[in-house]
């Protein structure tokens, strides 16, 4: 066992860093190593797996209580393709009017887009009413 002056001294000696590793213990313990290479190691390692992982978006598909067959098929084919790419879809049922009094419509259709997508999603927020508006917030199954 060394004393940490003459670890130092070696250090110098050899044209390297002391570099403490690990203080938990009593004694600490440290290593001779060059700290700018390990730093630069450290910053690749970390860059590389930024890179590896995924990040989610939240898309958003807006509808309406009275939405078309046709309009309906075509946001669900949008919805289905973001769910495709692993991210997450805000359904979003916007009121107007006297909408306001038929808000079962728009559960309706919200339930139904639930149905249709079937086991593939997993629900994350149920639908809720926000002011004129009724949210549902769905990602797909991993």
């Amino acid at each position: 066992m060394m004393d940490t002056r003459s670890a130092l001294d070696l250090a110098g000696n050899v044209g390297l860093d002391l570099v403490e590793i690990s203080s938990d213990g009593t004694t600490p313990v440290v290593k001779i190593m060059d700290l700018g290479r390990y730093k630069y190691e450290k910053q690749k390692k970390a860059a590389e797996a930024k890179k590896k992982q995924k990040i989610v978006e939240t898309k958003e598909v807006k509808l309406r209580p009275n939405i078309d067959t046709h309009d309906y098929e075509t946001k669900m084919r949008s919805a289905t393709k973001f769910l495709g790419n692993g991210d997450k879809v805000k359904f979003t049922m916007r009121f107007r009017g006297r909408e306001m009094a038929h808000q079962n419509l728009g559960l309706d259709v919200l339930k139904r887009i639930e149905e249709d997508l079937g086991d593939t999603i997993r629900v994350d927020a149920e639908p809720k009413l926000e002011g004129r508006q009724m949210m549902m917030v769905v990602s797909p199954k991993s």
